[in-house]
This record gives structure tokens, C-alpha cells and sequence, in this order.
């Protein structure tokens, strides 16, 4: 009897089991994709600028700044700014790589979830990481740049929860090194992060009823130590860089349980009603003294005891509650965030305290299907992908007003008309647009309505109106500006400009100079100061030092370098310093077509430099065509070139062509067309159209005149205009030589 081979049925056995264990964490990342998908190319929002696009933070010498300097950053997130250090590497500017990064991150966090409730035992797993990946409160974590420190850190916080319970199941200590690292990590990334220890305490009361002092605390107690000092560093930054102290601030124990109270409500709400969420919701009114405002507070109270009560029964409701209120506690008010100039409350703070009702919820429904009829069990998918088929479009249609700033403040005034902070943002938009000053000019103003002590607002309102000729508005806005907030370098140095504009050079050096005792640094003080100086008899050696050091300061800008140039090549013997700062600008913006003209006029200045003037203004003229200063600057030198006095003729010929009512140039050219046989009548032409434009000009009358008088059978108009000429100006010497030469006839 013969034996037969079978091909085994192992490999694509195997390969089916692979395929069926990576199909929910695939199915997450699609739907999540799928979901965000109208914030992919998100414009930048806030302050993402400050994270991403900080040139002097990109370098080697700025990553160093991230780990090692407090107040390189807004805040004391290394771990963070490391990430996006690495990610301006990888994909530059390009907002796609930072939300496709922020998209992925957040769907490996929902994957964690579903790892971390099957770690605890919690059913409905997978239901739970689908409801988080498109639960719509995310979105603001999620489409929003530099909240990458939610989807990061959190990440870290619970892949260290995963791999801490493995510990406490085992009791390896590699485990519990490697859950500590993630930890830090996590801290190191949001400090708000430090909840971890005390919600793992809380799952391990839950779990066992009670908690042993050798086992459960002992192991936490590096935990504890690690997250109050990043906790403390991060309020002490708070305060000191990130402006979260004044007025704003200025609430006693009583009114941040007030504030407590109602944010814990109001997230609460928007978890379980997440429609029509605001960016910027409504700021509340806090006033001890309303009773009715007491009711938060208490609520909250009721509640957690009424759970305390019933967990002699079920402890999980309790834990989820305690859950969900500690991982909120550092944003609940107790502690001072720069955010609550705007808002007491916004939906990226609870990120992560949206866990505790997601698992907790979901867990319940499966619960709930477990002990229905066999009969009824596959029916009851359908509730579940309905639910999380409304959450996806939820958060799509929630993720498509993040396509763009524009579109996101635009939906936040339509909620929340009192968004003084959106109003401003909006001003902020339109001054960068074409024609876009007066829209820009009404935000401000609506926005100073709103917040009348806004310092900023009427910071930039003033530079609007400045911009827009009303001096004297924008002073009186700087002027205000600094009443509300006065060590503010930035807007000393703009009323110094406005004091420059309205002829106030003192006291606009004066501004400077306060601008600069503040911070050093301050660039346009230092240019502002070094202008002030330039025309100040005996200081422009000054004014040449405080260019240097601007350009010192920003080596990369230059506009800054062709200022310092202007200056130099004014000063006697400092030619080749104004050139070199001219060719350095240049360098930096090849395209600059004013930078190659004044490169040109520096180099024209030097006789044995001719050709490379010509070939700066050449370059000006192709670069920027309607150039006209460069177009006669280029027609000066090749006019004094035999054999090129054509060309010559050809541009000036241009420049009437862009400015018909040019005399100046009219003039120049019937110069220049006299010198090139057989083109008298055409300079006669184009003098005669110069006293067309110019009819009391004596000068144009006698140029005139000085070629009519050659051609016999013009005799008569050249007298004319010279009698006209005389009456215009009696006595004047040009047409008084023109008629003694003429006197003979």
C-alpha cells in the first residue's frame, strides 16, 4: 500500500490565526484614519508654530535647549518637543506628517485600551477601544498639533498601566523597570500624566477589595515621588512661563471648588452628549455667594457616595468614578493653567479620564448582553455598531471644522459668542491678508469689547492701525496695552515705531530703549533704536552696533542685513562691509530683487566693480520685471558703455512703458536717444510729452528748447520756449545762456 503526503494545514492555519488576532487592532486604525480624515491637512492652530516651526529649536544645539534650558519651550515637555524634533526631520513643515502622526498615536492608544480592559478582565474590549478612537471629545486631542501631548503621553500612560499589571501578576522586576520608564516617559511628555500611581491603586481596590501596604503601595511610592515633583515643576512653569497667574487666577478655596464642581458636570455631559462640542466653551461666572452655584459640588458629593454605599455590592462603579474624577483633578481648578484665562474647561483635558467611563460603560453593555437569550446574542451587534457608527460621523463632521483656523474660530463664535479669544485669532488671520486690515480691525475691536483688559488685542489692534496710516490710534492702543501689561518688550518696540512714524524720534528711542532693558534680544527694538540713531548727529557708530548685534541675534534674516548695508554704504570707507552684508542677504533670498538692486548701486559706487553692478541689476530686472529703480540703474551704467547704449534706451523705454507719467524718465531717455544716430525727433517726442506733463516747469521748457534750437526750421518754438521758460522763472540762467547763444540768429 503506498503512503500519500497531505500538505499541511498548519501554515495557513497559522496564518489565519495571525490574521484574525490583527484584525481588531487593524480595524481600529482604519476607523480612526477614516474618522479624522477631514483634519489630515489641518492648518496651525494656537500654538503649534511655537513647537514646530522654531528654527532655533531644530538644531542640534535646540534639541539640547528642549532637554536643558527652562523656558526654551511654553512648557517643560522635553519628551514632547523631542518628538517633534524628530518629526521636523522627518517631514519638515508639512502638517500631513504631524496629524498623520497624532492620528496613529491615538488609535495605538485606543488599542492599549482594548489590551488594558482584557488585562483587568473587563469585557466588551474591543467596543471599548472603538468607542475611544471615535469618541468625539478626542477630536480636539487629536486634529490639534501641539496636543500631541495627549496622544503621546498617553501612549506612555497606558502602556506603563499594561505592563505595571503584568508586574503585579508576575512580580518580575524587568516588568517593573520597563512600566516605571514608561512612566517617566509619560511625565516627561504631560505631567498631568502623574494620576497613573494613584488610578492603579485604584484598580488593584477594585480587583482585590482592599490594599496591601508590602504589595500594592510600597512598589508605587518611586511613582508618587516622580509625579509630584514633574507635577510641581510643571505648576511652578505654569506660573512663570506660561503667564497663569493675575486677576484670572485670583480665586480662593472655595470658588475652585465651585469650579471643580461644575467642570467635573460638564465633562460628564459632553462624554455622555458629545454634540455640538466648543473649542472655547462659555468662561463661567464664579460667585460664592450664589447658592445655586453650591449644587455642582454637592452633586458630585451625592454621587461618589451614594457609589461608596453601594460598592459593599459592586465596587466597579466606585472605581470608575474615582477613575474618572482623579485622572480630571489636575485640570478641575485646584491648580493654575494658563488655559483658564480662556475657559475653565476644554474637551483635550479629559483625554484621559475619558477612559474610566468608556471601559466602564462598555463593559456594562457586555455584561448586559452576556445574560440575554442565546437567541438575541448576535442581534445585539447591530445597538453596537450603531453606536459606533454615530460616534465615527460624529467625530468626522467635529473633525472637519479643524481643517482650518479660519473655519474652527469661525464655528467657535457661531457656539460660543463670548470667544474673546477667537475674535482676536480671527484679527490675527485677516492682517495677513491682501486687503484683509479693516476685517482684521473689527475682530480686535470686538475682542477688546469683550475683554476690555485684553492686552494683547489692543496690542494688535494698534499694529493693524498702524499699518493702516492712523498713528495716532495705534499709539494710544500701545499705550493701553502696556497700562494692562507693561514688561512686554514686543509692544514697547511697536509704539516705538508708531513714535518714529509720528516724528517722535525721542520718544520713540526711549520706547527702545525700555524694550531692550526687558529683553535684549528684542530685534525690532533693535532696529527701531539703530534707525533713531542713524539720524542722530554723532551716534550712527551706535546705530551700526545695534545692527551688528541684531544680526547676530538673527543671522537668518535679511532684511536685517540689507538695513545694516543701507547704513554702511552711507558711511565713508565701509564699502566692502555694506556689500558683503548686501551678498550674505542675498544668500539668504536669492529671489530678493531689492536686495540685487541695492547690492548694484553699492557696487556701482566702485569704478573697477562696474560689471558686477550690472550684472546685480540684470539680475534685479529679470527677478522682478516691472522693477523701475533697478531698470534705471541698470540704463545709468549701460549708458556709459559703448556699444550697449541701445540697451540702455530699451529700458528706460520699459519703465515709461509702467509709468507713462514719469518725466524723470522721459527726460533720461531723450538723452540717452540723442547720442544714437537718427533718433533726434524720437528724443524731441519724448521732450515734448515731458512739458505736456510738466507745463510750468522752466527746466523741461529750456531741454526742449536746447534741441529745437539745431534744426532750423524750429527756431521759433525754441524761442517760445524760452520766453516761456523766463516768464515762468525770470532770471532763470539755463534759458538766459540758451538766448545770448541764440542772439547771433
Amino acid at each position: 500500500m503506498h503512503e500519500f503526503r497531505h500538505a499541511s494545514v498548519y501554515p495557513s492555519t497559522h496564518l489565519g490565526a495571525i490574521l484574525r488576532q490583527c484584525a481588531p487592532w487593524l480595524l481600529i486604525f482604519l476607523v480612526t484614519f477614516l474618522a479624522y480624515s477631514p483634519a489630515l491637512n489641518g492648518g496651525l492652530l494656537m500654538d503649534d508654530a511655537e513647537h514646530i516651526r522654531r528654527p532655533d529649536l531644530q538644531t542640534l544645539a535646540g534639541l539640547g535647549r528642549i532637554w536643558f534650558e527652562f523656558g526654551a519651550t511654553p512648557h517643560y515637555y522635553p519628551l514632547l518637543n523631542t518628538a517633534f524634533w524628530l518629526e521636523h526631520r522627518l517631514w519638515g513643515d508639512a502638517v500631513l506628517g504631524y496629524h498623520a502622526a497624532n492620528i496613529a498615536l491615538h488609535a495605538l492608544a485606543a488599542c492599549l485600551v482594548v489590551h488594558l480592559m482584557r488585562r483587568v478582565q473587563l469585557p466588551g474590549a474591543l467596543l471599548g477601544g472603538l468607542v475611544f478612537a471615535l469618541h468625539p471629545v478626542c477630536v480636539e486631542s487629536v486634529a490639534w498639533i501641539v496636543e500631541q501631548k495627549n496622544t503621546l503621553s498617553g501612549v506612555f500612560f497606558l502602556g506603563s498601566a499594561v505592563v505595571y499589571l503584568r508586574f503585579d501578576r508576575e512580580r518580575r522586576l524587568p516588568a517593573y523597570w520597563l512600566a516605571f520608564g514608561l512612566f517617566v516617559a509619560a511625565l516627561l511628555t504631560k505631567s498631568v500624566t502623574a494620576t497613573l500611581p494613584p488610578s492603579l491603586l485604584v484598580i488593584f481596590w477594585w480587583q482585590r477589595g482592599r490594599l496591601g501596604w508590602r504589595r500594592d503601595i510600597v512598589p508605587l511610592l518611586p511613582w508618587f515621588g516622580a509625579g509630584i515633583g514633574m507635577g510641581l515643576l510643571s505648576a511652578w512653569f505654569e506660573r512663570t512661563y506660561s503667564h497663569a497667574s493675575g486677576a484670572a487666577f485670583d480665586l480662593g478655596i472655595v470658588e475652585r471648588c465651585l469650579v471643580a464642581g461644575r467642570a467635573i458636570w460638564f465633562y460628564a455631559s459632553t462624554a455622555l452628549w458629545p454634540v455640538d462640542l466648543v473649542f472655547i466653551p462659555p468662561r463661567w461666572q464664579i460667585d460664592a455667594a450664589a447658592a445655586l452655584q453650591y449644587a455642582f459640588p454637592l452633586g458630585v458629593v451625592l454621587v461618589i457616595g451614594g457609589l461608596g454605599a453601594f460598592a459593599y455590592r459592586s465596587r466597579g462603579p466606585l472605581a470608575a468614578a474615582l477613575l474618572y474624577v482623579g485622572n480630571l483633578f489636575p485640570v478641575l481648578g485646584f491648580l493654575n493653567i494658563n488655559w483658564f484665562n480662556f475657559s475653565y474647561v476644554a474637551d483635550h483635558f479629559q483625554y484621559l479620564a475619558l477612559i474610566a467611563l468608556i471601559a466602564s460603560f462598555t463593559a456594562g453593555v457586555a455584561l448586559l448582553v452576556q445574560r440575554l437569550p442565546a437567541w438575541w446574542t448576535r442581534p445585539s451587534l447591530g445597538p453596537a455598531a450603531l453606536l459606533v457608527g454615530t460616534l465615527g460621523w460624529l467625530t468626522w463632521h467635529q473633525s472637519a471644522t479643524y481643517r482650518d483656523a479660519e473655519t474652527l474660530y469661525t464655528t467657535t463664535l457661531g457656539r460660543n459668542p463670548a470667544a474673546w479669544l477667537a475674535q482676536n485669532n480671527l484679527g490675527v488671520i485677516f492682517e495677513d491678508r491682501p486687503d484683509g486690515l479693516p476685517r482684521a480691525v473689527e475682530h480686535y475691536r470686538a475682542a477688546i469689547r469683550l475683554k476690555p483688559d485684553h492686552a494683547r488685542a489692543h496690542n494688535n489692534l494698534g499694529n493693524a492701525l498702524l499699518q493702516m496710516g492712523q498713528t495716532d490710534e495705534a499709539i494710544a492702543m500701545f499705550l493701553r496695552s502696556l497700562e494692562l501689561q507693561s514688561a512686554v518688550p514686543e509692544v514697547h518696540a511697536n509704539l516705538g515705531l508708531a513714535l518714529l512714524r509720528a516724528r517722535r524720534p525721542q520718544e520713540a528711542l526711549a520706547s527702545f530703549e525700555r524694550a531692550l532693558h526687558l529683553a535684549p534680544d528684542t530685534v525690532p527694538a533693535l532696529l527701531g533704536r539703530a534707525e533713531v540713531l542713524a539720524t542722530t548727529p554723532g551716534r550712527t557708530t551706535e546705530a551700526v552696533a545695534a545692527l551688528y548685534e541684531a544680526v547676530a541675534l538673527a543671522p537668518d534674516a535679511p532684511r536685517i542685513r540689507e538695513t545694516l548695508a543701507a547704513l554702511l554704504a552711507s558711511l565713508p570707507g565701509r564699502l566692502d562691509e555694506a556689500i558683503a552684508q548686501y551678498e550674505e542677504a542675498i544668500r539668504l533670498e536669492p529671489a530678493a530683487a531689492v536686495a540685487h538692486n541695492n547690492l548694484g548701486t553699492a557696487l556701482a559706487a566702485s569704478p573697477d566693480r562696474q560689471p558686477e553692478a550690472i550684472r546685480a541689476f540684470e539680475t534685479a530686472v529679470r527677478l522682478q520685471p516691472d522693477y523701475i529703480e533697478a531698470r534705471y540703474n541698470l540704463a545709468a551704467l549701460l549708458s556709459e558703455i559703448p556699444g550697449r547704449i541701445g540697451e540702455a534706451a530699451g529700458h528706460l523705454e520699459k519703465v515709461i512703458q509702467l509709468a507713462p507719467y514719469d518725466a524723470d524718465a522721459r527726460t533720461r531717455l531723450a538723452v540717452i536717444l540723442l547720442r544714437i544716430p537718427g533718433r533726434t525727433d524720437d528724443a524731441v517726442r519724448q521732450l515734448e510729452r515731458v512739458v505736456q506733463l510738466q507745463p510750468t516747469s522752466p527746466q523741461a521748457r529750456v531741454n526742449l528748447a536746447s534741441i529745437l534750437v539745431r534744426q532750423p526750421d524750429r527756431v521759433e518754438e525754441a524761442k517760445y520756449h524760452i520766453r516761456e521758460a523766463l516768464r515762468l522763472r525770470p532770471g532763470f540762467a539755463p534759458a538766459l545762456e540758451l538766448a545770448r547763444q541764440m542772439s547771433p540768429q
